[in-house]
C-alpha cells in the first residue's frame, strides 16, 4: 500500500491573496507532494490549505510554506476573528493510507524541532504528539490567544514551548504542530447579527459543554452575520448532518433560521457515505457503490 499523508497548515492571512499565493506555491515547487485545495476568509484572517502525498515530501513541502509564511506574516498587524497564537497557526499531520498515526506524530516532532532551530519560533505539540494532557485539546493549547500567550510564555513555567525559546518570535509568534485524525471544518450561518445567539448555540452543541460528542463550536459575527463555526474531531461520531439538525433545533428556540451552511476544506468521502447511509436510512450503502471511486481505482 502507498504510503500517503496529508498535511492542513493554518496561516493567520485571509485577506491578501497575493500573500495566500506566495505560500501555497512555495509548497507546490515540491516533487512528490500536492497541494489539492486552498481556502480563505477574510472575516477570519485566516487560510488553509491541503497538503497530500508521501510522508517526506509532505514535510518538505509544508517547511516550504512554514518558511515563506514566516517571511510574509506579522502578527503584530493580525486582526480576525478566529483564535490564533502566531503567523502559521495550527500544523496537523493525518494518516490518510500506509502510514500510522505514530509515523505521523514523528513528522509532527520533527518538523516542530526545526521550526524551532532554524527559525526561532516557539512550537507546541498537541493532539496524538502531545507530551503533557493539558496540551492534548488545541483550544487549551491556544488560551490567551497571541496576544495573552505574548505574556504568559515568559511569565508561567506550564506555558513554555515544547520546542523553541521561551518568548515569542518578533513577528511570527508561536505555532501548534500535531497529529491527528481527519478532521471536518463545518460552519453554519444564522439570519441574524446577533452573535451572542451563535455562540449560545456553539455552547449548547460543543461537546466540552456536555453537548455533541466530537464537536468543538464557537460563535462569530461574519460578514455582518452570526455564525457557528466548528471542528468535527470524529465524524463517525458525530457529522455533518447531525449537528446541522442540533444547531437547526437551537435556532428555532431563539426565534432565528440557518441560511446555509459551509464545509471549509477538504473532507474525506466516508464522511459524505456515512450522510448518505443515516439520513437516507440506508445502512449498507459503501464507498464502493461511488461510481468515481471505482473509475479511479481502475485507471
Amino acid at each position: 500500500m502507498r504510503k500517503i499523508v496529508e498535511c492542513v497548515p493554518n496561516f493567520s492571512e485571509g485577506k491578501r491573496k497575493i500573500v495566500i499565493d506566495k505560500i501555497a506555491d512555495a509548497a507546490r515547487k515540491v516533487r512528490g507532494a500536492r497541494v489539492l485545495d486552498v481556502e480563505w476568509n477574510a472575516s477570519h484572517n485566516r487560510s488553509l490549505m491541503t497538503i497530500v502525498g508521501g510522508p517526506e515530501a509532505v514535510f518538505e513541502a509544508t517547511w516550504k510554506a512554514i518558511k515563506k509564511a514566516t517571511d510574509l506574516i506579522d502578527m503584530r498587524q493580525h486582526r480576525g476573528e478566529h483564535p490564533r497564537i502566531g503567523a502559521v497557526d495550527v500544523v496537523p499531520f493525518v494518516p490518510v493510507s500506509g502510514v500510522s498515526i505514530g509515523e505521523c506524530v514523528r513528522l509532527a516532532k520533527k518538523l516542530g524541532q526545526k521550526v524551532a532551530k532554524e527559525l526561532k519560533i516557539p512550537v507546541y505539540l498537541y493532539e496524538a504528539a502531545a507530551g503533557r494532557p493539558e496540551r492534548v485539546n488545541l483550544a487549551d493549547v491556544r488560551k490567551g490567544e497571541y496576544e495573552g500567550l505574548g505574556v504568559e510564555i515568559e511569565a508561567r513555567e506550564e506555558r513554555r514551548p515544547d520546542y523553541g525559546p521561551a518568548k515569542m518570535h518578533p513577528t511570527a509568534g508561536a505555532m501548534v504542530v500535531g497529529a491527528r485524525k481527519y478532521l471536518i471544518a463545518y460552519n453554519v450561518n444564522l439570519d441574524t447579527a446577533d452573535v451572542q445567539t451563535a455562540k449560545e448555540i456553539a455552547n449548547v452543541i460543543r461537546e466540552k459543554s456536555g453537548g455533541l460528542p466530537g464537536v468543538k463550536a464557537l460563535g462569530f459575527l461574519v460578514d455582518g452575520k452570526a455564525q457557528i463555526s466548528m471542528n468535527l474531531v470524529d465524524f463517525e461520531k458525530t457529522n455533518m448532518d447531525g449537528v446541522y439538525t442540533a444547531i437547526e433545533r437551537e435556532a428555532k428556540k431563539r426565534g432565528v433560521e440557518i441560511t446555509n451552511s459551509e464545509i471549509y476544506g477538504m473532507i474525506p468521502l466516508e464522511a459524505l457515505v456515512k450522510m448518505a447511509r443515516d439520513s437516507l436510512q440506508a445502512p449498507d450503502f459503501a464507498a464502493e457503490q461511488v461510481l468515481e471511486k471505482r473509475i479511479y481505482e481502475f485507471e
